[in-house]
């Protein structure tokens, strides 16, 4: 009681509520002999915030690196269901270090703003990239919706494909919504700006606005949707350490998660629910990059084999509710809905081998880097060590 804990006694028990939340029950102890309420407490206070703390980590991790104050407006304001309390926590995320860049943001302006579905896109180009996709892609490009910021992404092995995905795009939206896309929104490449795409517009009653030469800021909603998705691939990739022949992968993710976290464009709701009225669920999500198993169904294997295999876990299929696994025996992309994660372990592609990893860097250790550089390097060396200055704090070396 000194720590101001309540304590009600009624018939044969005595009941113990939270010292903050006077609702929250503690413990309930039933009378013993001689009127006694013998109970036994042990603290699990650092336990418990350590759990939490894993969990948010866990989150953060699974909604592709996306910002904590993102993830806590994500639950306080109910946009997703099945997402459990997000707590902000000590320490950097190391993917996000090396995978997100800091410049200084596009200007936001007053621009006007879409007030339906399709009465704006804004669309752009990313690539070439150094590296092609398993499919041999090296562009993709983005469709983002003004009105709900819900964004589409295809994947191209050359630019002059624009033309062809951006069709099958505008198809795909006014059958899902029943409305025209309006107004499309790009720069003034060649891929946009040529005589077919410029009649095809005209045809279609859609006014092309393009922007001025050398000038991608007036073009800005589609060029911050680019970073924002390059930035939270690439931390994806990193944390993995995955190959970056698997960036389409990680972009196609990026795209899917991104869509169900929350932006200031849009209020009290995610893109995906301004776009189709429906909220989304964080129940099937997992971390990217992770190891996983596949089951074998019966009439594939024989009885003494093994019932799972070994895969990497790359994505969710939008076709059909299934993961995207890449099978590292068959070397194949393949989708499943029977699936178990390990989301702690990673591949080493180097020995062919599973092992765990640790993805948090404490905060103390990132202040006092470039103070005890020398020292630090001494510290990380070995094989696991604890972190004196954060005894929570396990750092696994990666050679």
């Amino acid at each position: 009681m000194e720590k101001g804990y309540t304590l009600h006694f009624g018939g044969d028990s005595c009941t113990i509520y939270d010292n903050k939340d006077k609702t929250l029950k503690i413990a309930e102890v039933r009378m013993k002999e001689h009127r006694c309420f013998p109970i036994h407490l042990q603290y699990m206070g650092r336990t418990a915030m350590k759990a939490q703390e894993d969990q948010s980590w866990l989150w953060h991790r699974r909604l592709g690196h996306f910002n904590f104050q993102g993830l806590k407006i994500l639950h306080q304001k109910k946009m997703m269901t099945d997402l459990p309390q997000i707590q902000a926590v000590e320490g950097a995320c190391e993917a996000c270090l090396q995978g997100k860049q800091h410049k200084k943001p596009f200007p936001s302006g007053t621009s006007w703003r879409a007030k339906a579905v399709l009465e704006l896109i804004h669309t752009d180009v990313c690539g070439p990239m150094r590296t092609p996709s398993h499919e041999q892609n090296r562009y993709f490009i983005l469709f983002i919706d003004d009105y709900s910021r819900m964004t589409w992404v295809y994947f191209m092995r050359e630019k002059s494909e624009v033309f062809k995905v951006f069709k099958k795009f505008k198809n795909l939206v006014e059958k899902q919504s029943g409305r025209s896309i309006k107004v499309l929104r790009s720069d003034r490449g060649k891929e946009y700006n040529n005589s077919e795409f410029n009649k095809f517009c005209e045809e279609e009653g859609i006014e092309h606005q393009t922007t001025v030469s050398y000038n991608p800021q007036q073009n800005g909603v589609s060029e911050r949707k680019n970073r924002t998705v390059m930035e939270m691939a690439r931390s994806m990739l990193q944390e993995k350490h995955l190959p970056k022949a698997f960036w389409a992968e990680a972009v196609y993710t990026a795209v899917y998660l991104l869509n169900r976290c929350p932006t200031k464009a849009v209020q009290n709701m995610t893109p995906i629910e301004a776009w189709s009225g429906k909220k989304p669920s964080a129940k099937h999500l997992r971390v990217f990059g992770s190891i996983c198993y596949v089951h074998i169904p019966t009439e594939k294997r024989h009885k003494l084999e093994e019932k799972t295999e070994k895969g990497i876990f790359l994505g969710y299929s939008t076709q059909s509710k299934g993961y995207r696994i890449y099978n590292l025996k068959t070397k194949k992309l393949i989708i499943s809905r029977d699936v178990e994660f390990d989301e702690d372990a990673m591949w080493n592609w180097d020995e062919e081998k599973v092992e765990r990893q640790s993805v948090m860097i404490p905060k103390r250790h990132l202040r006092n880097n470039n103070k005890k550089k020398e020292q630090t390097k001494q510290k990380w060396k070995g094989g696991v060590n604890k972190h004196q200055d954060h005894p929570e704090a396990t750092t696994i070396r990666r050679d």
